[in-house]
């Protein structure tokens, strides 16, 4: 029996404690399948008296997560703290410069510093894993780095926040608005109180930035993603998505094109017989278009104790078992510079509700200011009145009190410059009581 593989977890919360709880149940296991135990010699978190509900065994309790990653007593130092920078990145320097291999499930941090990191870890020659920071328990940085790493890959895809596809799922089948839908959200622990990083699309974005490095061998470029969040998404949009036999969705998407990288986070319309519309609740899903393997959907738990603890205890068996490879993929000194590529270029169908008052001439001239930009109309669908999401609202106009009705259209194939200048204009115009709303329609 070989020498056991020692660790020091830094982080006692949900995924903390789901981590101490898995090797603690599948101890026997794991020692039998490694030829070797796996034993937690260290912890430290914030609060030494909080009741957890789990044993540490005789695992040393340090108040300081740094010194933890510095102490001899682990080989394997284990960041469950969060946070891009702090405690979390000043113990992870530590351990790499003490040449301890690392995991961590803390994407902020990679999408901030991951590169730099990397560095250090390949310097060093040990582990930097961090199968946990990207959709919680499906594997898809394994299936990066090992499963398809003799494919081009040329786009990346996905559902990769619960929180919002639990939102957007609520106000879907169940007909709620999007403040009670969050409401239900955060009552059941899927968003924080300050909902913010998830809704506007932060969180899914730092997840794309890794994958985007992962698939396309480019360096890290959190900035060059275009990011909106599912504030603005009403019950008109719901609707109206429904009865065109769409469903909305907040997507991650990447594509590597020959002028660089597109990559976006935002709500969209998918189809409602795509796989990705079946995709409900806090379940996040991955695609991957390989040129070889072809496409390919992973769906699975995005978030949690027991899947997220499950992706960390599969980095801790890589590591178990002697596999050291570089953190993305290729080495950092062949990563290219991300070329971060404009939206303007983007070429493809829009949904578009405009809120139009009921006055004469006010759709021949949208249509005009459509037609201007070469933006040519699939359908133009006239609504009954109906509210709208309170943080769209412009600024009060002279005759805000006409009446208004909802306009629903969806465009042929145009450039995303077209669309935004036809929907500047019309909102000059003055002939809609509220900002347009315009959401990307994607075929996957």
């Amino acid at each position: 029996m070989s020498e056991p593989l020692t660790l020091g977890v830094a982080g006692l919360g949900t995924v903390g404690m789901g981590l101490i709880q898995l090797l603690n149940a599948h101890a026997a296991r794991l020692e039998k399948m490694l030829g070797r135990p796996i034993v937690v010699t260290g912890v430290s978190a914030r609060n030494r008296d909080k009741a957890r509900g789990e044993g540490f065994g005789s695992a040393r309790w340090f108040d300081d997560p740094v010194a933890l990653a510095k102490d001899p007593s682990n080989a394997v130092f284990v960041e469950l703290i969060g946070g891009e920078d702090g405690p979390a990145k000043a113990a992870i320097e530590a351990a790499l410069e003490a040449k301890k291999h690392v995991v961590t499930a803390n994407k902020a941090l990679l999408a901030k510093h991951g590169i730099a990191l990397a560095k250090k870890a390949e310097a060093q020659g040990v582990s930097l894993n961090f199968e946990a920071a990207v959709a919680g328990g499906i594997p898809i940085i394994k299936m990066l780095r090992e499963a398809l790493a003799a494919n081009g890959v040329k786009r990346v895809y996905g559902i990769l926040n619960g929180t919002c596809n639990f939102i957007l799922t609520k106000m879907t089948d169940e007909n709620r608005g999007f403040s009670e839908a969050l409401k239900e959200a955060q009552e059941l622990g899927y968003a924080e109180a300050d909902p913010s990083f998830d809704i506007g699309g932060f969180d899914a974005a730092h997840k794309l930035s890794l994958l985007v490095s992962l698939a396309f061998g480019t360096t890290i470029a959190f900035d060059q993603i275009h990011v909106e969040g599912i504030e603005t998404i009403a019950t008109a949009d719901i609707e109206a998505a429904t009865e065109l036999g769409y469903c909305i969705k907040l997507l991650g998407v990447a594509v590597d094109t020959e002028q660089g990288v597109e990559a976006r986070v935002s709500p969209v319309l998918v189809a409602e017989e795509s796989a990705l519309a079946e995709v409900s609740g806090v379940t996040n899903c991955v695609g991957i278009d390989g040129d070889f393997a072809g496409n390919l959907l992973l769906v699975g738990p995005g978030a949690g104790a027991k899947p997220t603890a499950s992706a960390v205890a599969s980095d801790i068996v890589d590591i178990a078992r002697g596999l050291v490879m570089p953190p993305f993929i290729r080495s950092t000194s062949v990563l290219e510079p991300a070329r971060g590529l404009d939206l303007k270029s983007r070429l493809g169908n829009y949904y578009v509700r405009l809120s139009v008052y009921d006055r004469p001439g006010a759709m021949a001239a949208i249509t005009k200011r459509m037609g201007d930009e070469n933006v040519s109309l699939e359908s133009i669908v006239q609504k009954r009145p109906g509210p709208v999401h309170p943080g769209q609202a412009a600024e009060p106009r002279p005759g805000a009190a006409e009446a208004a009705v909802n306009v629903i259209l969806i465009t042929h194939d145009t450039t995303e410059d077209a669309m935004r200048k036809a929907l500047r204009a019309i909102e000059k115009d003055g002939h809609v009581k509220e900002r347009p709303q315009m959401i990307r329609i994607e075929d996957l």
